[in-house]
């Protein structure tokens, strides 16, 4: 069954988390790395577990688990085995469920919420490569490729038990379509496909959202398509393009609106769970249905949109 129409058959809305490297970073984890959070993952998955939990007493309905940037080919650079490679990104997928169930054990949690999903968390290929290219989608590999690539994580995250697949930050329609191409070797399986922007109609290589929305739209097992790690005055532009060429659900968890230099690896802006709650209604508003954060939110950003949205359920 198809985990987002399970809920949104009963809730008007389904909240997401919001970043994990920003707070492993405020509980003290240096992810300056190739491996980002998934060096926590070998380290620490402990304090992962943690910001799971405190994101679904927030109000999230859904974790995203930590692998993101956690591959085969990217742990076994840094010197795992790859029999380590393949636990730690089942680990990745555990200790969310670990999380998600612990949390669910007390009844207060179950009041006017649904049981909250874990997301598989399918990060680009870009993201391996940790140059920033997940942002462009100008990789020099085809189709078949990505879809080599893809494979073993997505079987991992599938075999541990994740509710779904979040394909998330995807730079191109090719990624997508390879994506979609192998999801039918796990024929029970969902995922959503999330796509990043570079401003109110395309993606970050240039293609129109409204045509990968129109592409996708045929696709079963993708239950939800959006835009994740992008920002966040973008977005009511791309729910509009997307709404317009599919009627599945939309899923968008943009950036905090502060704006990252990659050369300083810092972030400048400044921005407010009140700010961004107010901007998240919009997007509701306009028609998205799953909705969280990204890049530099925070527990305090969900909660601020579960302190409306739960009313939304009443």
């Amino acid at each position: 069954m198809n985990p987002i129409t399970n809920i949104l058959k009963d809730f008007p809305l389904i909240i997401l988390d919001g970043a994990l490297a920003t707070e492993l970073e405020r509980l003290g984890c240096d992810i300056n790395d190739s491996l980002w959070s998934a060096k926590i993952l070998a380290q620490n998955p402990e304090i992962i577990e943690k910001v799971h939990y405190d994101y679904f007493a927030s109000g999230a309905d859904c974790a995203i688990t930590s692998s993101y940037q956690a591959t085969i080919e990217g742990y076994v650079e840094k010197g795992f085995t790859k029999l380590e490679a393949i636990s730690l990104i089942k680990k990745s997928a555990t200790i969310a469920i670990k999380a998600r169930d612990d949390f669910w054990k007390e009844p207060l949690h179950r009041i006017n919420r649904p049981l909250p999903l874990v997301a598989g968390s399918v990060g680009p290929y870009g993201a391996y490569l940790a140059d920033g290219s997940e942002y462009l989608g100008d990789y020099e590999i085809g189709e078949e490729e990505l879809i080599e690539f893809h494979r073993p994580r997505i079987k991992i995250l599938v075999d541990a038990g994740v509710d779904i697949l979040a394909c998330e930050t995807i730079p191109s329609l090719i990624e997508a379509k390879a994506i979609t191409k192998l999801l039918k070797e796990f024929p029970n399986v969902y995922c959503w496909m999330s796509f990043s922007a570079k401003n109110d109609f395309q993606i970050s290589d240039g293609t129109l959202i409204s045509d990968c929305a129109k592409y996708l739209d045929s696709f079963t097992q993708v239950a939800a398509i959006g835009i994740n790690c992008s920002a966040p005055n973008h977005i009511q532009s791309l729910i509009e393009e997307i709404k317009n060429n599919t009627k599945k659900p939309i899923v968008v968890y943009p950036n905090s609106g502060e704006e990252y230099d990659a050369s300083s690896k810092t972030w400048h802006g400044n921005s407010s769970s009140e700010i961004y709650s107010r901007s998240a209604k919009g997007w509701f508003d306009k028609g998205a249905q799953l909705i969280g954060g990204c890049c530099r939110t925070t527990p305090d950003d969900i909660k601020a949109i579960a302190t409306w949205a739960r009313k939304c359920n009443d």
